[in-house]
């Protein structure tokens, strides 16, 4: 029953992680290069990632409302998405990328250079923002939470081990 719960919590979700990894898939894309604020997020941080991150969370959200119409897809929803907008798919992917946004200022302010590892914060920030964006419209079970709080950090760790390995990312960690 729990893993139906933890299963069903992060396909939940998926517009959120997806949305966090979108502006480094895509950097290549030679459009809105300009930093946010290069003094208080760095200059990695770029309007560019904040807008795909944006329409990627609308993208995977509208897959899902798609996809809802068949049975495998419904037992494995906790929403009934044919009764969400892509609005909740946006709020779940800007949430994730602002709570990245916030946590890159705070390593600026305590001095950690861009991309070096700022351990539990780097794992939590997106999750923490999708999160608190997403109780516009929808507010996920406390179990919900902590089972997105207790994960997505392991799965976080994973997916950089991978791109680390893809030669994506720069650090394991």
């Amino acid at each position: 029953m729990i893993w139906l719960l933890i299963l069903k919590s992060l396909y939940f979700f998926l517009p959120a992680y997806i949305a966090n990894m979108a502006p480094i898939l895509l950097k290549w894309i030679p459009f809105l290069e300009k930093p946010v604020h290069k003094k208080k997020f760095g200059d990695h941080k770029t309007w560019r990632g904040l807008i795909v991150a944006s329409l990627t969370g609308i993208l995977v959200f509208w897959l899902q409302i798609y996809l809802f119409q068949f049975s495998f897809f419904q037992n494995m929803s906790l929403i009934d998405y044919s009764g969400f907008t892509v609005l909740l798919g946006f709020l779940l992917g800007f949430g994730a990328i602002i709570g990245d946004l916030i946590k890159s200022y705070y390593k600026r302010k305590n001095k950690i250079a861009p991309g070096k590892s700022w351990i539990p914060y780097d794992q939590v920030d997106f999750v923490i923002g999708g999160i608190i964006f997403s109780f516009f419209i929808y507010v996920p079970t406390v179990s919900v939470v902590v089972i997105l709080l207790l994960i997505s950090p392991l799965l976080h760790i994973l997916t950089n081990i991978m791109g680390y390995l893809l030669k994506i990312n720069k650090n394991w960690l």
